[in-house]
């Protein structure tokens, strides 16, 4: 038979109430008692009934994070971030992926408030209005990271994704490169891609660089989105000699299209990446990218929120992490 609170307030000589302020972090105890109630924890192996503990406190100790796309290497390293802060605090994570699916956004939100959960860690494909509303609806404590809201109503940890995508353009047109093609998502997306593309534009116009509709391809940030994007640029245009992408699987895509047509990375187009995911590191050639501190964006976003859910003061409400351009093989050296 499991062990009962009963039995760890024998087993530690002190009272029910006691081992119930030790279980709810309550500082009146001292730590001479909280050790012996410790103890008796661990000996007992005793775990507490969370459904009665959540009905008489409100709190689960459990956070909820969303992710559009858990096959993406970029999401899996901020979970591990945000996952390795909660552990730290003794709250657990329900993990949901809405596949890019802006209505499986709004129905998981919806679950996870039926869930009880204490608050939610939030990353979308697309903040948009009727995603806000449900936020605002559902009066859970969130914090978004890697994207941010038309209003900034929310917390959030990004970096700043237009001034990381301009560093990027603009090491490309250092390297000699004038026709640049861009791959990535529309800026009408209300998500931190979108703001790439205007990173890329505001880059040309101050190097003096016109601005070709042709060298653009509006699309998804996965691997085939690049392939096919690069596929319908270069049938347009034959004497691109760069690609900025929007992601690094996108780049991996644009050099496959690029290899195919015998074409060569970096000798004849330069290729530029976005995220700096692990496979990054050893795609063949390795790419040149820019680096989102993934881990530290999870785990900062998961500190923000468990202040949050505990009603304590929150030092900011908006972080914007530093980026990197990391320079390897897939761009000839400025």
């Amino acid at each position: 038979m499991a062990a009962s609170i009963k039995d760890v307030a024998k087993e530690a000589g002190v009272s029910i109430a006691t081992v119930s302020r030790v279980l709810n972090d309550v500082d009146v105890v001292n730590e001479e008692t909280k050790k012996k109630v410790i103890e008796a924890i661990k000996k007992l192996d005793y775990r507490p009934n969370i459904v009665a503990r959540s009905l008489k406190t409100q709190k689960t100790r459990t956070i909820g994070i969303v992710v559009p796309d858990i096959s993406n290497q970029f999401y899996p390293e901020i979970v591990r971030g945000a996952e390795d802060v909660a552990n730290i605090y003794n709250y657990n994570v329900i993990l949901c992926n809405t596949d890019l699916d802006s209505e499986k956004e709004v129905e998981y939100l919806k679950v996870l408030r039926e869930k009880m959960v204490d608050g939610v860690i939030y990353m979308s494909n697309s903040m948009e209005d009727e995603i806000i509303d449900t936020l605002n609806n559902l009066k859970l404590p969130t914090v978004l990271v890697e994207t941010n809201s038309k209003n900034n109503e929310f917390p959030s940890v990004t970096i700043d994704n237009e001034k990381a995508a301009y560093d990027a353009t603009t090491y490309l047109i250092k390297n000699g490169n004038k026709k640049i093609a861009y791959i990535g998502v529309n800026p009408d997306s209300a998500n931190a891609s979108g703001l790439r593309f205007l990173g890329y534009k505001k880059a040309l116009e101050d190097n003096g660089i016109k601005y070709d509709e042709k060298l653009i391809q509006f699309g998804g940030l996965k691997a085939a989105d690049g392939r096919d994007g690069m596929e319908v640029i270069i049938n347009k245009v034959k004497d691109i000699d760069a690609a900025f992408c929007c992601s690094d699987e996108i780049a991996m895509g644009v050099i496959n299209t690029l290899r195919d047509k015998g074409i060569k990375v970096p000798e004849q187009v330069d290729v530029m990446g976005f995220d700096n995911i692990y496979a990054a590191s050893i795609y063949y050639p390795k790419l040149t990218t820019i680096e989102e501190p993934m881990y530290d964006m999870g785990s900062v976003g998961m500190r923000m929120l468990i202040k949050l859910v505990n009603k304590k003061e929150i030092e900011q409400k908006h972080y914007v992490l530093d980026h990197k351009l990391i320079e390897r093989d897939s761009s000839k050296r400025s």
